[in-house]
């Protein structure tokens, strides 16, 4: 079984990385192969509304949506990070979104895979339970499972770093990440 971890920040090896590779560990270390997939290395261009994939499973545009395509369609579960801007998803992350449409119009090809969110941001409440709800949203028009992270949180992992400090200070988040790394593998556990 493979889990997918793709992380939506536009900073590479940051916060978001570093929250979403906690709850990958648990996943890897429960025996499940893993990949992770860092937008901030791909180029990602907004949908054009060609309407191709209406037709047959293809985009007009060639970026790197054919790889995360690719790696989607090979996954049995998939999280998904985003840093919380403005309590929204970042850019990257929309542009992802929006491009895999392909996948719904041509059999819901993402249907029955086990999905998590992670949220990262700088103020304690700064937006990221929307921004779990922005991406368990998606997944649920793909048919997706999705999951939280079993006890500490209700939206899944979500993480604070405020100005000054850094990812590993908060505790809470890190457990947060890790049980939605555990209630990911838990459920592929229940499906094989």
């Amino acid at each position: 079984m493979k889990v997918l971890g793709i992380c939506g920040s536009h900073r590479k090896d940051g916060a978001t990385s570093f929250f979403l590779k906690k709850g990958m560990e648990v996943c890897e270390n429960k025996g499940l192969e893993t990949e992770i997939i860092e937008l901030a290395d791909m180029k990602i261009n907004p949908c054009t509304v060609c309407n191709l994939c209406k037709e047959k499973f293809d985009c007009s545009l060639k970026d790197g949506m054919q790889k995360i395509y690719e790696s989607m369609l090979s996954a049995d579960a998939i999280i998904i990070a985003s840093p919380a801007y403005f309590a929204m998803v970042s850019g990257k992350l929309k542009n992802m979104f929006d491009r895999s449409l392909p996948l719904r119009r041509n059999g819901m090809k993402l249907s029955g895979k086990v999905g998590g969110a992670i949220s990262v941001g700088a103020s304690r409440n700064g937006g990221q339970e929307l921004v779990c709800r922005q991406i368990t949203g998606w997944m649920g028009l793909h048919g997706m499972v999705t999951v939280t992270d079993r006890e500490t949180a209700h939206f899944g992992g979500i993480g604070w770093v405020p100005r000054g400090s850094g990812p590993e200070e908060d505790k809470i988040g890190m457990e947060t990440c890790e049980n939605l790394g555990l209630k990911i593998a838990e459920t592929l556990a229940k499906a094989e």
